[in-house]
């Protein structure tokens, strides 16, 4: 299994939009995230989990389109950013090891879960995801040794300044 764990890209502040939607930037950057994975197929979800919030829903939404992805799409609750990580580790273990899964949620959740995986506990947070960004994972076949819980290390980690620029 690989687990792709991606923050929602910009969105526009609340006092212009309550509910919060991408803003031209995020769509953007969204759009070029989705065409640089069309064109090296490094990613590749058998499904997309996301939070509840607009802007989380709405850079699945462009990345499926983008990739041309048919794959099931579920809005899944413990994406909040301010979730417990160990719930999601936990839903993550019954997850088919055969299949990929994308989940799109928001800071801090999203690096504490990345944390937990990697390195057992969800503090300190070993990682940061800007927006936009995609942290991929796999597990390591391992345990953590404290808390028996599988062990993850990182494939790679894109985020939209390291893309090449748009023509």
């Amino acid at each position: 299994m690989r687990l792709y764990l991606i923050r929602h890209a910009h969105a526009v502040t609340e006092q212009e939009n309550p509910s919060r939607p991408l803003s031209p930037r995020g769509r953007l950057d969204t759009a070029r995230l989705a065409a640089w994975f069309l064109a090296n197929r490094a990613f590749a979800p058998a499904q997309l989990w996301h939070s509840p919030l607009e802007r989380a829903r709405e850079t699945t939404n462009i990345l499926a389109h983008g990739l041309q992805l048919d794959t099931v799409i579920v809005e899944t609750p413990g994406l909040l950013p301010e979730d417990d990580p160990l719930a999601m580790a936990g839903r993550l273990e019954l997850f088919p090891a055969a299949a990929n899964l994308a989940l799109v949620g928001h800071e801090p959740h999203l690096s504490a879960l990345a944390t937990l995986l990697v390195r057992g506990k969800p503090k300190p947070a070993a990682f940061e995801l800007k927006k936009a960004a995609v942290l991929a994972l796999e597990p390591s076949g391992d345990v953590h040794k404290r808390t028996g819980r599988p062990r993850w290390h990182v494939c790679w980690h894109i985020t939209p300044e390291l893309l090449p620029p748009t023509t």
